[in-house]
């Protein structure tokens, strides 16, 4: 059991102790050693009784007057690997004895002189007390942090909670990696994504030196069960705790196992991992470059220096099985690319990837081509119909935008005739949508926004006021120039219904939508609008 036992410095500090006036003679640096227990040994028969860690009490009264005799009983003291030596100055020893100092300076062992007369017996009370009571306050604890990590376990809390929740126990970084380490849930003191992402930079690298190394300051406990390991849960350095930080770890490590042996999906702690690592860069939940970029490399994406983008996909039935996420990685690896892949935070049935491949490599159609026939293949007659690819880009921002680019293909545009007829999907690159690409490279320019505003205004009030579909009627419409029964087909509504809508659109606006200067002034316009309302 790990308690935060007194140090010597401390019991110097005590009433019993600071009452006698103690003098520091050697050993002013290991004042921070800890008292394991005090034992009054005035000769060295005594002393070899002890087990180490043990603070001695002395007046001298037995101690032999010969220089050699006392530096045998130095180095029988050292030997015994004593905390450290009181002496209380006195008739027996009105003085250090040279002898003996110098053998304790020699060892850099803390040796103190009382001044005045001392109660032993008040002393060790005082530290005995002292160290029962931080004892009784660590299986207290050790009791506390049993039961939150059994109730987590009971209540099948996932993964990211339970490693969150070790790390508001130790107030420190807590990280759970997988074999290969790779972070799959991560947490900082005040769980803050920056400060993980800080804390995150370079980990493969570290994490393999401190395994090599066996960092003191890092606390590792595998995470295991029924004789497999799935992975780490390592504790980031941070204050001691009174149930001893490699056990709060070891509960938690115990809480994982049992809830990854409950996942029917064997990949369910890396699903959830990259669901939240890109739920979090599409929702803008970050506020520095750094940290995002530390937090994708460290679940295996490469962000720093390689050509990266974005893709999303969509199977046929609108639908996406949980396996879809796994089967698009194993994919993209065996293309010889780097991939983070999970369901879109807004839209459960699109598949969004984020891809990195080799530096100076080009992302090829063949890429994006096997990972979405990868995730299509979870359900034969389910296939991926397209996979709608952003612009080539580097850096995080630069992901971020393709990525977007990427779902606003996938879910504004209308699915080609050959994707329709055929089995293999069909590449779609955003490229090929130069209005889209303008209006991603405008961003958050007031300009593009005010023109949303003025465009739409009629439309979202509308929408809000009654709970309507007008933008996004009006979104089908634009998306199938010309082919209003298709565009009917993906509003889910008939095509008398349809254009009802379309007439009270038309009317809200005070626009003809055969005009072709307002159709594409409204296209800019819906496309800036599902950008901005996606975050």
């Amino acid at each position: 059991m790990t308690s935060v036992l007194p140090t010597i410095r401390e019991v110097l500090r005590m009433e019993p102790v600071a009452g006698a006036l103690p003098e520091v003679v050697t050993g002013r640096d290991r004042l921070d050693a800890p008292v394991r227990w005090v034992h009054v040994a005035e000769t060295a028969e005594a002393a070899r009784l002890g087990s180490g860690g043990e603070l001695l009490l002395a007046t001298g009264v037995g101690w032999p007057a010969e220089d050699a005799a006392l530096r045998r009983l130095g180095r029988v003291l050292i030997e015994a690997e004593i905390a450290g030596l009181v002496l209380e100055l006195g008739p027996p020893m009105p003085a250090a004895p040279a002898a003996l100092v110098d053998e304790f300076a020699a060892a850099g062992l803390p040796f103190a002189v009382l001044h005045r007369e001392a109660r032993f017996v008040a002393i060790t009370e005082a530290v005995h007390s002292r160290i029962i009571a931080e004892q009784m306050a660590a299986l207290r604890a050790r009791d506390d942090i049993h039961a939150l990590f059994t109730d987590l376990s009971l209540r099948g809390s996932p993964a990211d909670f339970i490693v969150e929740q070790a790390a508001r126990v130790l107030g420190s970084p807590v990280v759970l990696e997988d074999t290969s380490h790779r972070v799959i849930a991560a947490a900082g003191e005040l769980g803050e994504a920056e400060t993980r992402g800080a804390e995150l930079s370079g980990w493969e690298q570290r994490s393999r030196a401190a395994h090599r190394s066996g960092d003191g300051d890092w606390t590792i406990v595998p995470v295991e069960a029924r004789g497999m390991r799935w992975g780490r849960l390592v504790g980031l350095p941070g204050e001691p705790h009174p149930a001893g930080r490699t056990n709060v770890l070891e509960q938690a490590a115990v809480a994982l196992a049992l809830s990854r042996l409950s996942d029917r999906d064997e990949d369910e702690w890396t699903r959830r991992s990259h669901d939240a690592l890109l739920a979090a860069l599409l929702g803008r939940r970050f506020s520095g470059d750094g940290g995002i970029t530390a937090r994708f490399e460290a679940v295996g994406l490469p962000i720093v220096g390689r050509p990266v983008a974005g893709a999303a996909v969509r199977l046929r039935s609108g639908t996406l099985p949980v396996p879809a996420t796994a089967r698009a990685v194993e994919a993209a690896r065996s293309a010889g690319v780097d991939a983070v892949a999970g369901r879109h935070p807004e839209q459960a049935g699109t598949l969004v990837v984020a891809v990195s491949g080799r530096p100076g490599a080009r992302l090829d159609d063949a890429v994006f081509q096997a990972i979405a026939e990868a995730a299509g293949s979870v359900r034969l007659d389910d296939p991926a119909t397209v996979v709608a690819v952003g612009s080539d880009a580097r850096g995080i921002t630069g992901l971020l935008s393709s990525l977007e680019e990427a779902v606003e293909l996938a879910t504004g545009a209308p699915t080609p005739p050959e994707a329709r007829l055929g089995r293999r999907p069909v590449v779609q690159r955003v490229q090929h949508r130069p209005l889209l690409r303008l209006v991603n490279a405008l961003g958050n320019d007031p300009r593009m926004l005010e023109h949303t505003e003025q465009m739409l205004r009629p439309l979202i009030e509308h929408d809000l006021a009654t709970g309507g579909d007008l933008v996004e009627v009006l979104r089908a419409y634009l998306s199938h120039p010309g082919n209003r029964t298709r565009a009917a087909a993906a509003s889910h509504l008939s095509r008398s219904v349809f254009y009802q809508r379309i007439a009270l659109i038309e009317e809200l606006l005070g626009m003809d939508l055969d005009e072709g200067e307002t159709v594409a002034a409204l296209h800019a316009a819906v496309l800036a609008r599902g950008r901005t309302s996606s975050r």
